[in-house]
């Protein structure tokens, strides 16, 4: 089967930094283009909108996009449309209903839509799942904390409305605990901070439960200096583990760490190839519900400005 042809959209930080090795690196798909208002990949032909790449190379695939999340939904829908097959960076979009309604124009069109979340590719996440299957769990704390400035540079849609906040890193821990716990959780409390110059939230206190009484803390903070500390705890009936780095390192009972090598592009490329051959979707939006919860019923105070 010859390689899927993709064109990448939104070349920022996250495409550069993560989209093109991955994709350099699977043999499935031809990387031939980029789409950006601003941007450009070097060596490849490059348009500004998704129907100047489709009258220009007509001939494309499939697009994986990661433009701020405010913009996904019509790009989706216009890929959608034209049958190309889509992945979705995180968060998928900028509402439930958004991803709810690309579900169904793919499922129409007999397209593949896949809602990507790397940090379950994380090294770690599968053997912490494994490993909690079946147990009594008995609290879960999160702390997942980095600097804005050193991660988000020059990003200023993520201080808009539908750009999350600090829950643009967090929901990262959100796609962790759903995948890890096998019980669902809800939100009982939540407590938001927002600067007063912005739309969305700089840090985060969530306290949920488990539907079988699991309860579990978690602390996002947008205004941590040092090195970020992205790690969840997880205390069950005969032990506890801990994920840190993202997910990448998992302790078990305070023994050696496993740790992973960074492959999470990689696998999440993997699980398009799949999808795409199998001529299947893979829609989960239960991190999303969390983040939606959270602004529904979370508690908000007002801080001082953030100034870059």
């Amino acid at each position: 089967m010859s390689a899927v042809r993709l064109a990448l959209v939104g070349i920022g930080k996250i495409a550069r930094d993560q989209h093109v090795p991955a994709l350099s690196q699977n043999a499935d798909f031809e990387l031939v283009a980029g789409v950006s208002r601003h941007h450009a990949l070097e060596a490849l032909p490059n348009f500004r909108s998704l129907a100047e790449l489709l009258a220009a190379m007509p001939d494309v695939d499939a697009v994986s996009i990661c433009t701020p999340p405010q913009a996904r939904f019509e790009i989706a829908q216009e890929a959608l449309a034209n049958g190309l097959d889509v992945m979705l960076e995180k968060p998928p979009g900028a509402t439930l209903n958004e991803v709810e309604t690309l579900a169904r124009l793919a499922a129409a069109a007999r397209c593949t839509l896949y809602t990507s979340w790397h940090s379950r590719a994380a090294g770690g996440v599968e053997p912490a799942r494994r490993l909690l299957q079946g147990k009594n769990i008995c609290a879960v704390r999160i702390d997942w904390r980095e600097d804005v400035r050193v991660w988000h540079p020059g990003q200023a849609w993520i201080w808009k409305a539908g750009g999350l906040g600090v829950f643009d890193p967090g929901i990262n821990a959100l796609s962790v605990l759903t995948r890890i716990l096998a019980e669902r959780v809800r939100i009982t409390n939540a407590t938001l901070s927002f600067p007063a110059n912005c739309e969305t939230p700089i840090a985060a206190k969530l306290t949920l439960l488990g539907e079988r009484g699991a309860p579990v803390e978690a602390t996002f903070d947008f205004l941590y200096a040092g090195s970020p500390r992205w790690q969840i705890e997880v205390d069950y009936e005969g032990g506890s583990l801990r994920l840190s780095k993202g997910g990448a390192v998992l302790e078990v009972n305070g023994d050696d760490p496993l740790i992973a090598p960074d492959h999470e592009y990689r696998e999440l490329y993997r699980r398009f190839t799949t999808l795409v051959n199998d001529r299947q979707s893979e829609v989960d939006v239960e991190p999303l519900q969390l983040v939606a919860d959270a602004f529904l019923c979370g508690r908000r105070i007002e801080v001082e400005p953030f100034v870059e």
